[in-house]
């Protein structure tokens, strides 16, 4: 059942095929048109990501969902310069980047976080010394209180954890360590590609947590990746809905949630575990 509520004022406008455009809040960070990844060619070409547009707002947490396999990886490493566009336009902080490849520079302003804090870590390295190889490209700008400060900002006392080896640390605190690292550089965006997969629920809502403080204390832009919409309900301003690759749904979070116009987002739904499902 949706809810039904009027809209707020200057409220997005849906269109026929349910994404929507949002109301003017200043220029977005990025602004992605009729992005296209193709694998392969002829007749086994097989488009991952076809013709997908849609605009990241600075200081909101942006939610990609999906099943597995339905474009949502595939689209952040195009937005992080890992794969090239095959056809489309990516802008970033007004300038067009589709095929820039300074990446280093671009790097410092869009940071991910991956699915698996386990594998991430040198299981010789001690956080410090983790968080110390970011000095490549920061240089003499990496001190050590620009570490404390990283650290401070995900919820880790540094002085327990800088001396710790992974195998000291929860996978919570492991994956807080990676967002850590990921702010050394101070980015525009933090891509965070299934942050939280691995974890268990109590340390998935730890790093949820972690997401939305850092959008509503340091104003950062998150797109955030994730197969459970349930998740997209509890962080997101907007949600995109990926479905074999293209956009079917998008719009503000509480809409897309509670009044779904296509039929993958209602599946989504309802795969969603309710409480009166449980014993």
């Amino acid at each position: 059942m949706s809810i039904e509520a009027d809209p707020p004022a200057g409220a997005a406008t849906p269109a026929a095929d349910g994404t929507e455009t949002p109301a003017a809040t200043g220029a977005p960070l990025v602004v992605a048109e009729h992005l296209t990844r193709v694998f392969g060619r002829g007749s086994t070409a097989v488009r991952a990501v076809d013709d997908v547009s849609f605009e990241l707002r600075r200081g909101e947490i942006t939610t990609v969902v999906g099943e597995s396999g339905s474009g949502k990886s595939t689209l952040a490493r195009m937005l992080l310069k890992l794969l090239p566009v095959s056809s489309g336009r990516l802008v970033f902080d007004g300038a067009d980047v589709t095929g820039r490849t300074d990446t280093t520079a671009y790097w410092r302003q869009v940071q991910a976080v991956f699915q698996d804090p386990f594998s991430a870590f040198n299981q010789f390295f001690t956080v410090r010394r983790l968080l110390a190889r970011s000095r490549r490209l920061l240089g003499a700008e990496l001190t050590e209180q620009r570490m404390l400060d990283a650290l401070e900002q995900v919820g880790l006392p540094a002085g327990d954890v800088l001396g710790r080896y992974p195998h000291q640390l929860s996978g919570g605190q492991r994956q807080r360590v990676m967002i850590a690292r990921a702010l050394l550089m101070r980015p525009s965006l933090l891509i965070a590609d299934e942050a939280t997969s691995m974890l268990d629920a109590s340390l998935r809502a730890t790093i949820l947590n972690v997401l939305t403080d850092l959008r509503d204390r340091a104003g950062l832009t998150i797109l955030f990746i994730t197969h459970d919409i349930g998740q997209a309900c509890y962080v997101s301003d907007q949600v995109l809905v990926l479905s074999q690759g293209r956009l079917v749904e998008a719009g503000p979070a509480e809409r897309v949630i509670f009044d779904p116009r296509h039929d993958y987002t209602r599946k989504l739904l309802a795969d969603v575990p309710r409480l009166h499902d449980a014993g």
